[in-house]
């Protein structure tokens, strides 16, 4: 698989000073890990958005900081975006150790089409679109694949037992859990839950896994993070 690579700087502004560090085409960064202080970081925002695209929160990043003589090798665990202009408001990085498991989100990808759904004798219902795993850094997939040709039948399901991601990988995700599922079209309605928000949050975040750290030399807050 190839490197993904991303290049950062150090940062020394903080707090409301980083609203000029985002007009100057830069994204605060922070990387952390549990032999890692916290570092402030700047990234440039054309090329942590490639990155996005190609690692998402799943695939280890090569950071080079400038300045540090050996990279980092690292995780997305949390991205802040402004919900009205989608503008990416900070990032944190998350310093893996190559012989340590980390857990992770992985996300499903159907491959595929059930003949059932083909032909309009069925729907299908997709109960997962990720599971949570454990493994070694270097072990950790880019996406599960779910086969849908398989499913032949009417209410035959996949469930996360099913799925076979080899002795490396260990799934903490309920095993009992359906990923996929087909349906008679008459039970769609029945199967699918909606949940609207109650409100819009101001900033939405993405990631979770570790705690969000604080600035290097600040408090956390209650309110939205500035940098």
């Amino acid at each position: 698989m190839e490197e993904i690579v991303l290049n950062a700087e150090l940062r020394t502004v903080t707090g409301k000073a980083v609203k000029q560090l985002r007009r100057d085409g830069y994204v605060p960064a922070v990387v952390y890990g549990h032999r890692t202080e916290p570092m402030n970081l700047q990234v440039p925002e054309r090329a942590l958005h490639q990155v996005l695209r190609e690692a998402g929160t799943n695939r280890l990043i090569t950071l080079n900081i400038a300045g540090l003589a050996e990279p980092k090798r690292v995780l997305v665990r949390e991205l802040q975006r402004d919900v009205i202009s989608r503008a990416m408001l900070h990032v944190d990085f998350y310093e893996v150790v190559m012989t340590e498991k980390i857990t992770a989100d992985v996300p499903i990808v159907l491959v595929g089409e059930s003949p059932l759904v083909k032909s309009g004798q069925g729907l299908l219902f997709q109960g997962l679109d990720a599971i949570e795993i454990e493994c070694l850094p270097g072990d950790l997939p880019p996406h599960v694949e779910v086969n849908l040709t398989e499913l032949t039948s009417l209410d035959q399901a996949i469930l996360v037992r099913d799925l076979e991601l080899g002795e490396a990988i260990e799934v903490l995700t309920d095993p009992d859990e359906v990923v996929v599922k087909i349906l008679p079209p008459e039970k769609e309605e029945a199967e699918e839950v909606a949940a609207a928000p109650e409100e819009m949050p101001e900033v939405e975040v993405v990631g979770r896994k570790e705690k969000a750290k604080p600035e290097v030399g600040e408090e956390p807050s209650s309110k939205e993070k500035e940098s």
